[in-house]
């Protein structure tokens, strides 16, 4: 089972026009958010990875070539003689291995354009997992691919429900406060980007689609797309004080997501 992380985007509400970073790449407790992401799904025996990389893509590959394999590992360096490169060995190997395949899927491509380019690296006679780099949830994937498996149809898409930014006031016509809610679930409910789909997926994806705004409402048309609702924990990392939030969670050591791989 492969778990496709659509990593593409510019983080424009996170650090303006100008961000150096791809917003895969902003921190979590000194991680990037990928990174948990994926642990997330290592932390359910799921560690095959499709990285659809777009905006400064190779700031991504840098990160997982020269960084990630490195982090919370206690090293072994031999420096050689003039003209020998160092030679660099990993003294814990306890930790089962993330087969990761980092696809340059267009700088500007739409989410739906960005699956119909990884095509090749998913096989046609098994499910896969669709999430964005930014959300973190503390789903139980082994229930969301077993519900999945048990309606049949070509996709599933995880609900929650999203919380108000803001305090509500309720008062009468005469403007005394009856209650006070401060930053309530709101009504309905949300796409919270974790998505299961099976190979049919790809005859509902046509050249640049977005995957949101062309490819779900065909499915929906065909009656081929079910929600799954989260009741848990869930949070997208889409502004600083998000990434603070977020930060703050794991500094205290009361971060909700699986962190284990």
């Amino acid at each position: 089972m492969k778990v496709v992380l659509l990593v593409g985007g510019k983080g424009i509400r996170l650090a303006g026009e100008d961000g150096v970073l791809p917003k895969a790449l902003f921190s979590i407790g000194g991680q990037p958010i990928v990174q948990h992401i994926m642990r997330s799904f290592a932390a359910h025996e799921l560690r095959e990875f499709v990285l659809c990389l777009g905006y400064r893509g190779d700031q991504i590959i840098n990160h997982f070539l020269h960084y990630a394999p490195f982090v919370d590992s206690d090293l072994s360096v031999e420096l050689g003689g003039a003209g020998e490169l160092p030679r660099v060995a990993r003294l814990d190997h306890a930790r089962p291995a993330w087969q990761i395949t980092l696809a340059h899927t267009g700088e500007e491509s739409a989410t739906g354009e960005r699956l119909r380019r990884v095509r090749d690296y998913l096989r046609d006679d098994e499910q896969f997992i669709v999430t964005y780099g930014d959300g973190l949830a503390d789903l139980d994937v082994n229930e969301l691919l077993a519900f999945h498996s048990a309606h049949r149809r070509a996709g599933t898409v995880t609900v929650v429900r999203a919380q108000s930014q803001f305090g509500h006031v309720s008062f009468d016509e005469g403007g005394t406060v009856a209650r006070l809610d401060e930053k309530p679930p709101l009504p309905g409910w949300i796409n919270g980007g974790f998505f299961v789909f099976d190979h049919r997926l790809f005859d509902y994806l046509q050249p640049g689609d977005s995957l949101e705004i062309d490819c779900l409402p065909r499915l929906v048309a065909d009656g081929q797309l079910v929600a799954r609702r989260h009741e848990g924990f869930w949070a997208c990392m889409d502004t600083y004080k998000d990434g603070v939030t977020l930060s703050e969670m794991w500094e205290r050591g009361e971060a909700p997501w699986p962190t284990s791989d």
